[in-house]
């Protein structure tokens, strides 16, 4: 069984204004991932998600395929697991 991770995750490019947080809510919710994402005030965003690698593999490509969504970078971090469960869209920085 493939163990589930916690990263810390911060994307920049055209990441607002374009449903990425919705999207990535949406995503998680269905492939099971847990956590959290939120606009940043210097217009990146900054997300965590915890799941299995594949899991957030498939996350982050059914935000790329977001047809306004254009990720420049993806700035990544492991941390420890949190007790949680869903994925929540937090309010605006």
């Amino acid at each position: 069984m493939t163990p589930r991770i916690r990263k810390h995750l911060r994307f920049t490019g055209m990441v607002q204004g374009v449903g990425f947080r919705y999207r990535a809510r949406a995503a998680a919710q269905l492939y099971g991932a847990t956590g959290w994402v939120k606009n940043c005030w210097d217009g990146s965003v900054e997300m965590e998600i915890q799941a299995t690698e594949p899991v957030i593999d498939q996350v982050l490509l059914s935000i790329e395929r977001g047809h306004f969504v254009a990720i420049d970078t993806i700035r990544a971090r492991t941390l420890p697991l949190a007790e949680e469960s869903d994925f929540v869209i937090l309010d605006d920085d």
